[in-house]
């Protein structure tokens, strides 16, 4: 062979030093994307057995007591009738179809149309007094310093959570009632007709107050979790720039407890008709109907109290769209102010 044949040394240089693309099997074709093998789907099974049989007895309590009552919806469209069987499923069966006359008489109901009224001012207010007081007592409590001292206050802010509405009304009644403390004390100096507990004007207040001592503390579980997360390495910037204590709050603090913010005043939203069952029906007769007569109240009143099933369906399907609603509807607000909510876009 010649030597003006022979490769350019360079060539051969880099050939040798760049690496041959590996061969696939069948030529050229890329590999085929299907289902996932069988020995795969065993192999994962084996991992993660154990966490999917915990999950079960909670999947099994969410359809027994969340997906199955759905069906029984179907009563507000009937003239139900408890009686016409052996158990309420034959009842279901043989009660005659009304269509959506219960849905008709709901739209002239003026008690339906008033529980609506005193349930979105008492959402409203909760909403206003209730909501921001978690975030300011985890605030509170994550700027103490001792470990001590943030543990005490901890566990006396979780302790009345643990209590039940009757203890708490109890409570409420020993301090603000007619024969309370307070009453007693403005007695003694000439004062007289003092009783909070049967104000209908007040109520909705006492209602949220009651909340706010029962409840609050719970809620701040959350808020430090989220604000455990929060790198220190901020504030030490936020520090060296000489941000004092509360622009370090406003600027790091805040922006770290937005997401959780925004996840929880969307389920509160979707939560909007469901303001205290037994803490409202516990007071109600102090207060009277007009001042304590919420959704929920008035459905468990048509319908267990009346036996107006079928009514007290049709109220409580209205109830649930609404709240379906007004979740989609946060979710959204949420979804335009950056945030992720209760599911992502």
């Amino acid at each position: 062979m010649s030597q003006s044949t022979l490769p350019d040394p360079d060539v051969r240089r880099r050939a040798r030093r760049s690496p041959r693309p590996p061969r696939r099997k069948g030529g050229n074709r890329p590999p085929k994307r299907g289902r996932a093998s069988g020995p795969a789907t065993r192999v994962r099974w084996r991992r993660d057995r154990a966490l999917i049989l915990m999950t079960l007895p909670a999947l099994l309590l969410v359809l027994v007591f969340s997906y199955l009552p759905i069906l029984g919806n179907v009563v507000a469209f009937q003239d139900y009738d408890p009686y016409l069987g052996d158990n309420g499923f034959v009842a279901i069966l043989e009660s005659p179809w009304v269509g959506i006359d219960q849905f008709a008489r709901i739209l002239g109901d003026s008690a339906f149309w008033a529980a609506v009224q005193n349930t979105l001012v008492l959402f409203f207010l909760q909403l206003v007094l209730f909501f921001p007081v978690p975030i300011l007592f985890a605030l509170l409590i994550n700027s103490l310093v001792r470990p001590r001292v943030r543990a005490v206050a901890q566990a006396v802010m979780y302790l009345p959570h643990f209590f039940s509405w009757v203890l708490v009304v109890t409570v409420f009644q020993q301090i603000f009632g007619g024969a309370g403390i307070i009453a007693q004390t403005l007695r003694r100096h000439g004062v007289e007709g003092f009783d909070l507990m049967t104000d209908p004007g007040l109520f909705k207040f006492l209602l949220t107050a009651e909340g706010v001592w029962k409840d609050a503390g719970w809620g701040v579980i959350v808020f430090l979790a989220a604000l455990a997360s929060v790198n220190h390495e901020l504030y030490e910037a936020a520090a060296m720039d000489g941000a004092n204590r509360r622009r370090r709050m406003w600027h790091v603090t805040l922006p770290a407890l937005r997401p959780v913010i925004a996840l929880l005043l969307v389920l509160r939203v979707g939560d909007a008709l469901t303001v205290g069952f037994e803490q409202i029906l516990l007071q109600r007769d102090a207060v009277g109907r007009d001042a304590a007569e919420v959704l929920d109240t008035f459905v468990w009143w048509t319908g267990i109290r009346n036996q107006d099933f079928g009514y007290a369906a049709a109220a409580g399907l209205i109830k649930g769209v609404i709240g379906l609603g007004l979740v989609l509807t946060a979710n959204k607000v949420a979804h335009l102010m950056g945030e992720q909510g209760v599911y992502k876009k």
